[in-house]
Parts: structure tokens; C-alpha cells; sequence
């Protein structure tokens, strides 16, 4: 599926959640892997701030795109090639659908 680019440029981001390990089984404790580097994923809470309305997005990123001392709750932070993807799956006969939020990078802003 298609992913698209998403402009924070105008945006003010702080984050809300601190980065956590993505889970792949949740039954097994796998984490999640980024498929073309191996490295491990995680999630971490947004609040993004733009234009007079503040929305809350779960962003996965790779372990290698952040400090974890240096996202703690209320923290600027600027975001890195921030993408949305619509996704949608079957499971017991029900049918789930969604964006999900993956970023390259996420760093204090200085």
C-alpha cells in the first residue's frame, strides 16, 4: 500500500507517551522488526500541535532513530520523515481498518 509524506513544518510536536518496545506477538513477547534493517521498532505517543488543533498519534520508529533519555513525556521533539499508511486485515471474521504512523527519526528540538 502506498505511504504518504506527512508536513510538520508549520506543526509543534511534543511527546506525549515515551518509546516503548513494538510487540509482534503479544503471546510470545517477539518484538517487532524493521524488515529492511533488523533493527528493533518501537512506539512512542505524539502530540501534534498545528493550526489550533492538537491530535495525539502512536508513531513507530526504529530503535536507531532516537534517544530513549531523550524523549521523555513533554519533551519537543522534532519529527523525521513522518509517514501515514491506511491499513486493513481480517481477524475472526472481522474486519479492522486504520492509518498507522511510522517516522525515520525523532529528536529533541533545540
Amino acid at each position: 500500500m502506498p505511504s504518504f509524506k506527512i508536513d510538520l513544518s508549520t506543526a509543534v510536536v511534543f511527546v506525549a507517551t515515551a518509546p516503548t518496545p513494538k510487540l509482534a506477538n503479544a503471546k510470545t513477547g517477539e518484538r517487532a522488526m524493521d524488515r529492511e534493517t533488523g533493527a528493533g521498532l518501537s512506539t512512542v505517543g505524539l502530540l501534534v500541535s498545528d493550526e489550533g488543533e492538537g491530535n495525539l498519534y502512536q508513531v513507530t520508529i526504529p530503535e536507531t532513530g532516537y534517544q530513549a533519555d531523550g524523549l521523555m513525556p513533554g519533551t519537543p521533539v522534532r519529527v523525521v520523515g513522518l509517514k501515514a499508511r491506511d491499513w486493513e486485515n481480517e481477524f475472526n471474521g472481522q474486519k479492522r481498518h486504520g492509518i498507522s504512523f511510522r517516522a525515520v527519526a525523532i529528536t529533541p528540538a533545540v
